[in-house]
C-alpha cells in the first residue's frame, strides 16, 4: 500500500481516537447536571451509570467477532455514528431508570468503537513498521482534555441536551469527514500475518509476553490455547493499568483536600498533572519503544508508575504529591496501548476484544476497590494499590520475557 495511503489512514484512526475521547468527556462534565435533572440521589445515580460499564464490556467481545466478519473500519464508522447519536440521550430522560436505559445504548457504543478501533489501528501498525499505537491512544488523551475543556466553558451557558446535541453535530460531522476515508481504505495488512521463518526479531529485543517481534511489530502468532494464556496475561497488563487510571480519576482530588489540606483548585490540578503526564508520555511513546522495545517498555514503565504512585500516596506536602502523580501518569502511559496492540498482534479482533475487557474491568474495579480499602484503612493506604499493581504489570513483563521465549 502507497506511503500516502497509509499516511491519510493513520489521520483518519487519530481522528476518531480523538472523537472518542472528546465525546466521552464531553458527558462526563455533565454528569451533575444530570443528577439534578433526574433527581436521583448518589446510590441510584451510580446504579445508573453501571449502564455505561455494562454496556461496553457487553458488546466488546460482540465488536471482535463483528470486526472479523465485516472489517474494522466499517465497525469503527457505525458506532462512532451510533456514540454521536446515544450522547444526546441522557438530557433527555426524566428517570433514573430511563438515565440508566440510554447510558446502556452509550456504554454499547463507547465499548464497540474502542475494539473496533484499536483492532483497526493494530493493522496500520503491521503496515507502517513502526510502534506507533502509543500516539493513537495520545489522541484519545487530547480529545478527552479539549471535551472537557469545552464542557466547562459552556456549563454556564448551555442546557446539558444543548450542549451533548452539539456534541452529536460535531461527531456526525467529523464521522462524515473521517469516516469516507476508513471505508474507502482496506485494512492494509492482517494483524496475524506470519513473519517469515528467515526474518529474526530484533536482537536487542528478547522474546517477551507477546512473543518474538519483527521490525514492524507484528508477533509470532502462539498456537492455540497458548496464544489464548499469552493474550490473558496481555488484558492483565491492561487491567493494572487502567486500575490505576480509573482510581486516579475518581479518588486522587479527594486525597489532595482531604489527606493534605490543598485547596479545591490545587486538587483539581493533581490530576490534571496526572492527565498531562499520561498524554505526553504517549506522544513520545513511538520514540520510546523503538529505543527500549515492548518488553523493557512495560518492566521500566510499571517500575516508573509504582514508584511515582508511592510518592503520590505517601507524600506529606502537595508538591511532592504532584509530582509523584506526574511520574505515574509517565509510567503507566504507554502500556495499555502496548498491551492491547500485541494482543491484536497474536489474535487480531478477538484479542483486541479480550484485552480491552479486562483492562475496562479494571477501570471499573479500581474506584470500588479504592473506597473499600480507604473505609478499611486509609486513603493513601489504599491508594497505594495502584502502585502494587503497576509493580504486577512490570512483573509480568520481566517473568514472561523468559517464560515465553520461542
Amino acid at each position: 500500500m502507497p506511503d500516502h495511503t497509509l499516511a491519510r489512514l493513520r489521520v483518519a484512526l487519530t481522528t476518531f481516537f480523538a472523537l472518542d475521547g472528546f465525546v466521552f468527556a464531553g458527558w462526563v462534565v455533565r454528569i451533575p447536571a444530570i443528577k439534578h435533572q433526574t433527581h436521583a440521589s448518589a446510590g441510584a445515580l451510580g446504579m445508573a451509570l453501571l449502564g455505561v460499564s455494562a454496556g461496553a464490556v457487553i458488546t466488546m467481545t460482540l465488536t471482535g467477532r463483528l470486526c472479523r466478519r465485516y472489517g474494522s473500519h466499517p465497525v469503527t464508522v457505525v458506532c462512532a455514528v451510533l456514540l454521536s447519536l446515544s450522547v444526546a440521550l441522557p438530557p433527555l430522560t426524566h428517570s433514573v431508570w430511563a438515565l440508566g436505559a440510554v447510558l446502556l445504548v452509550f456504554g454499547a457504543a463507547y465499548g464497540g468503537i474502542n475494539v473496533a478501533f484499536n483492532s483497526a489501528a493494530v493493522d496500520l501498525v503491521a503496515a507502517l513498521r513502526r510502534p506507533v499505537m502509543p500516539t493513537f491512544h495520545a489522541a484519545f488523551s487530547l480529545g478527552g482534555m479539549a471535551g472537557a475543556g469545552l464542557g466547562a466553558i459552556v456549563a454556564g451557558h448551555l442546557s446539558p441536551a444543548r450542549h451533548l446535541l452539539g456534541l452529536t453535530v460535531i461527531g456526525l460531522a467529523v464521522t462524515a469527514v473521517a469516516g469516507r476515508t476508513l471505508l474507502r481504505i482496506q485494512p492494509p495488512a492482517p494483524a496475524d500475518e506470519p513473519v517469515p521463518a528467515d526474518e529474526p526479531g530484533p536482537v536487542d529485543e528478547p522474546a517477551g509476553p507477546w512473543g518474538r517481534e519483527r521490525p514492524g511489530g507484528s508477533a509470532v502468532r502462539h498456537a492455540g490455547g497458548r496464544t489464548r494464556g499469552v493474550v490473558l496475561v496481555l488484558g492483565l497488563v491492561a487491567l493494572c493499568t487502567a486500575y490505576g487510571e480509573g482510581a486516579m480519576a475518581d479518588w486522587g482530588a479527594l486525597h489532595f483536600e482531604q489527606d493534605l489540606g490543598a485547596s479545591p483548585a490545587a486538587a483539581a490540578v493533581g490530576y490534571s498533572c496526572f492527565a498531562l503526564a499520561m498524554t505526553v508520555g504517549r506522544l513520545s511513546g513511538t520514540a520510546l519503544l523503538e529505543r527500549l522495545g515492548r518488553t523493557r517498555t512495560v518492566v521500566a514503565g510499571g517500575a516508573t508508575a509504582a514508584a511515582g504512585m508511592l510518592l503520590g500516596a505517601l507524600a506529606p506536602s502537595v508538591w511532592a504529591a504532584l509530582l509523584g502523580f506526574a511520574v505515574t501518569g509517565l509510567g503507566l502511559a504507554n502500556l495499555f496501548p502496548v498491551a492491547v496492540e500485541r494482543a491484536g498482534a497474536l489474535a487480531g479482533p478477538s484479542g483486541v476484544a479480550t484485552a480491552s475487557t479486562l483492562g475496562y474491568g479494571g477501570m471499573l474495579l479500581g474506584p470500588p476497590a479504592i473506597g473499600f480499602m480507604a473505609d478499611w484503612l486509609s486513603l493513601p493506604a489504599a491508594l497505594t494499590s495502584v502502585a502494587a499493581l503497576a509493580a504486577v504489570a512490570a512483573t509480568i513483563g520481566f517473568v514472561t520475557r523468559r517464560a515465553l521465549h520461542d
